[in-house]
């Protein structure tokens, strides 16, 4: 049975090679809509569950209808509209959503070309569909966090409060996120005067402006790249250290085998507490039946357990009062859990390394 990554990463490549094909809104809703949905574990094949072509009596437009609207526990909780792969999603496209969504027990809706899912909710008003998405899934760029996000739409597991627990928070940062990526390829009159503000101190002439520009725009990217190359080499550092705990706990235990699951684990979860507790308070220690991670390579201050030796795995939080194992089908559904590693991560904050 595949997991939700792995349908999604099918999907990801008959999209990259086969968008072409994809010319109408028919195409995207055959080969990518349904499939996407599927996924999600929605039966496609069940007009009471998935329904094609949703009309509600109440919307004043006759004839008009949705492209799905997805039911769950007997209520419309999901409208989804779809568009040609070559479309630019816009707000004009959202009316018909806008209107359903008003006259039904939606509370997410799902504008999509195939390529690009954004994800709706109301935020803003009770009962009236928000028009800045809170969620934009491109599904040929597959990030970790979007698939965690997507997890919580699954037929399984959806669960409205999880979802608008952090719909604001990612609405308010994709927007930020455009902003700035717009500002880096195109900084605008106002960004150029207050950055040059404590630096220029002359009359900012056309000219003048003008080579700001272009000193601005170089900096920006300047910045980015010297992120980049910071954290890569302190990633090459964390393995270095990893390489050399793992060789210790080899000479020491020979009959303990070190998995590179288990050491990708160990470096996915220093880096989701790094912000709360220093990466080198946090330290591996494998063992027969589980690889602890341990912050001060204290066994009395465990983070997490990777129990990856068996054929189910599972990942051990301590939270709370006593280990809680999670089943996690993929290394990246690790920071489905990224709050409560850093929440047990700052139990140890006050402690010197």
């Amino acid at each position: 049975m595949s997991t939700l990554e792995d349908s999604l990463r099918a999907l990801s490549e008959r999209v990259k090679s086969h968008s072409s094909t994809m010319a109408t809104e028919e195409a995207v809703k055959t080969a990518v809509v349904l499939p996407f949905l599927r996924a999600l574990g929605y039966d496609v094949f069940d007009p009471h569950e998935v329904i094609p072509e949703f009309t509600a009596d109440a919307v004043g437009k006759k004839g008009e209808k949705v492209d799905y609207a997805i039911k769950i526990d007997g209520d419309i909780r999901i409208l989804i509209e779809c568009k040609p792969i070559a479309t630019t999603l816009e707000k004009k496209h959202l009316d018909q959503l806008f209107r359903y969504f008003t006259v039904t027990k939606a509370k997410f809706a799902i504008l999509t070309n195939g390529r690009s899912f954004n994800f709706y909710t109301d935020l803003e008003e009770p009962n009236k569909l928000d028009t800045r998405p809170f969620l934009i899934f491109d599904i040929t760029d597959l990030q970790p966090n979007a698939i965690a996000e997507l997890r919580k739409f699954e037929k399984a597991a959806f669960n409205v409060e999880a979802i608008l627990a952090t719909a604001e928070r990612l609405k308010y940062t994709s927007g930020i996120k455009q902003v700035i990526a717009r500002l880096i390829d195109e900084p605008t009159e106002d960004f150029v005067r207050l950055v040059a503000a404590d630096i220029y101190e002359g009359r900012l002439t056309a000219q003048v402006k003008e080579m700001l520009t272009g000193v601005v725009r170089a900096a920006f990217r300047d910045v980015i790249m010297d992120t980049v190359k910071s954290r890569l080499t302190n990633a090459l550092a964390d393995t270095q250290e990893v390489v050399e705990a793992v060789s210790a706990t080899v000479e020491a235990e020979p009959d303990i085998v070190t998995t590179p699951e288990e050491v990708e684990g160990y470096m996915i979860v220093k880096a989701i507490v790094r912000d709360t507790i220093p990466g080198r308070r946090v330290f591996m220690r494998d063992a027969k039946s589980y690889c602890a991670i341990l912050v001060d390579d204290n066994n009395r201050r465990p983070l997490a357990r990777l129990h990856f030796n068996r054929s189910v795995k599972y990942i051990g939080l301590f939270d709370g009062e006593a280990e809680e194992r999670m089943i996690v089908d993929s290394l990246d559904q690790i920071y489905d859990y990224a709050e409560r590693l850093r929440i047990t991560a700052a139990r140890y904050g006050e402690a010197s390394a």
